[in-house]
């Protein structure tokens, strides 16, 4: 039997073994060197099931649940284990897993549109089955089936929808998971087992269910998150939106798309029409509030951007003078910018802006004196003030966009009766099916990825290196405040993923296999895959928030 050569990365060892076997077979040598459960590897860069027969040698990294890949692979095992229980208890109804509330999955069983509601004994009696399998530690066992054959097992399940869904993919084939007699399709690889599945915790929600997920930072201690009501609305309303226009998955959209120019130009004008009413709202409510400081954040590739803009228009509509002031513009100068944990400036920290300045500027506008506003010189690192002086009119609010809008610290100067704060982001509600969401995350990734490459000259290797880090400093700036907001916009667009992928397909593809970043460019390439592409981009509005990211918007940025 020929031998094969493994180098494990974690610990720098060497492991010789037989080709055809599998990495599984060898965990016990490596579990001592990881906290956490060990739920699959990558072997140079690609992400392989331990149980995979290995048929070459390589670079081994384990994948345990303190990295991004492990906590996916982790989560479909657990919704695999959730949909047999279900499917034990409920054959007639159906899964469906809608949004996520910080480290937990908010899910649905329907049946014939209408959603069951839960006793506290029923989410009990669920949670306790399912921990009985994972006491039985049952494999997933993967197969694959050419498309025809995987139709009947779709069909034979209720699994209209998944049908819809390859019958756009080119491929011949379809890799399902099998386990207790039930086949399902996860978009992405899973566990071996039942039995590596620990962690989790199930609640009782309103005509639904929390399924609660371990967190990077502490996998074992189950958290129950901290609870989003305004996000959470946010995320039904525009998924019941989705379901008055009858686009729930990508295989809704595909056959849409698969119509004709005219469908997807009417789906454009709709989806803009939806960002406008509810701009103009947005503008409404402010007239209402008596506020006079209106502070816009988001996460990164939320379109902050061109909603500001939008809303400065409607804002105008109702009489109003707004006033533009950029954070950016009240950095402090570069050698006082505070530094990250590896010694760079760390611009997005709320120290790197100077607080006293900018809250001395923001009451002496209110109160009616004037101010000379600075301009930030990004080549000197120093601040430059403008000649002319302003003064606000009575009918001119200030509109700020900034990562720490939402921050009480950033205007701790300024009543807090005085201040309307707006986040934005988009929440994207669109699932590839009932059992594989498509994120927010990953839907801003694509963004800014097309973006970052139109028109500031970085690769998607540059973006996807970079990523990891605004992450970190969304997770510390941004989304603890994302509550505090006295609004939400949803900046998602039901088809904009159709459009970036004939963008981004054509980047990620360009990542080679030596590189760190090539597991997730193949994973993004494969999402991508789904969906049949929107090519004709001069369809779009020139004011869609769209237009920030692929180009030619009426705005100037």
């Amino acid at each position: 039997m020929e031998k094969i050569r493994l180098k494990i990365k974690n610990n720098n060892e060497e492991l010789t073994i037989e080709r055809g076997e599998k990495l599984i077979d060898h965990l016990s040598r490596y579990v001592k060197d990881h906290e956490t459960p060990i739920v699959a590897a990558k072997v140079d860069n690609a992400i392989v099931e331990l149980n995979k027969p290995l048929d070459r040698g390589g670079v081994v990294e384990f994948i345990d649940l303190s990295t991004m890949d492990g906590l996916r692979i982790y989560q479909r095992g657990v919704l695999f284990l959730l949909h047999m229980v279900l499917k034990e208890l409920y054959r007639d109804y159906q899964l469906w897993v809608l949004h996520s509330i910080g480290n937990a999955l908010y899910c649905e069983l329907r049946k014939n549109g209408e959603r069951k509601s839960f006793t506290d004994e029923d989410v009990s009696r669920i949670k306790n089955r399912m921990c009985q399998l994972v006491q039985e530690n049952i494999p997933f066992e993967k197969r694959e089936f050419y498309k025809n054959e995987a139709f009947e097992i779709f069909s034979s399940q209720g699994d209209v929808d998944r049908i819809r869904l390859f019958k756009f993919r080119k491929k011949k084939t379809i890799k399902l998971y099998r386990c207790l007699g039930y086949y399902d399709y996860y978009y992405g690889y899973m566990p071996p087992s039942t039995g590596y599945l620990k962690y989790f915790d199930l609640e009782n929600q309103k005509d639904g269910l929390l399924l609660i997920l371990p967190d990077r930072s502490d996998p074992k201690n189950i958290k129950r998150p901290n609870p989003l009501p305004k996000l959470s609305s946010v995320f039904l309303e525009y998924a019941r939106w989705l379901d008055v226009i009858g686009i729930n998955t990508v295989a809704d959209l595909n056959e849409l798309i698969a119509t004709g120019e005219r469908t997807v130009i009417d789906l454009m004008l709709l989806s803009e029409a939806l960002h406008e009413k509810k701009i103009a709202q947005i503008a409404e409510q402010f007239a209402n509030s008596g506020a006079r400081l209106i502070l816009i954040a988001g996460p990164s590739s939320s379109g902050k951007t061109t909603f500001a803009k939008r809303l400065l228009i409607q804002l105008k509509v109702f009489g109003f003078k707004p006033l533009s002031i950029s954070l950016d513009d009240y950095f402090v100068d570069r050698e006082k910018t505070p530094r990250d944990e590896s010694g760079n400036f760390d611009f997005e920290a709320i120290e790197a802006i100077d607080l006293e300045l900018f809250n001395q500027h923001l009451i002496d506008l209110l109160e009616g004196r004037e101010v000379r506003l600075p301009r930030f010189d990004f080549k000197t690192g120093r601040r430059i003030w403008l000649d002319k002086p302003i003064k606000l009119d009575k009918n001119q609010p200030i509109v700020v966009e900034g990562i720490h809008g939402l921050n009480e610290r950033l205007t701790s100067s300024i009543d807090r009766s005085y201040k309307f704060k707006i986040y934005v982001s988009a929440l994207t509600q669109l699932n590839l099916d009932a059992h594989n969401r498509i994120t927010t995350t990953d839907t801003r990734l694509l963004r800014r990825i097309v973006r970052d490459y139109k028109f500031r000259g970085h690769s998607a290797l540059d973006t996807l290196r970079m990523w990891p880090s605004v992450r970190r400093g969304e997770e510390k700036y941004i989304f603890p405040f994302q509550e505090e907001a006295d609004v939400m916009f949803n900046s998602a667009i039901v088809y904009e993923l159709a459009v970036l992928k004939i963008f981004a397909e054509q980047l990620l593809v360009q990542i080679l296999p030596d590189e760190p970043e090539y597991s997730e460019a193949l994973r993004l390439t494969k999402l991508l895959d789904y969906f049949l592409p929107i090519t004709n981009v001069e369809d779009i509005p020139r004011s869609s928030i769209l237009r920030e990211f692929v180009g030619r918007s009426v705005f100037k940025y």
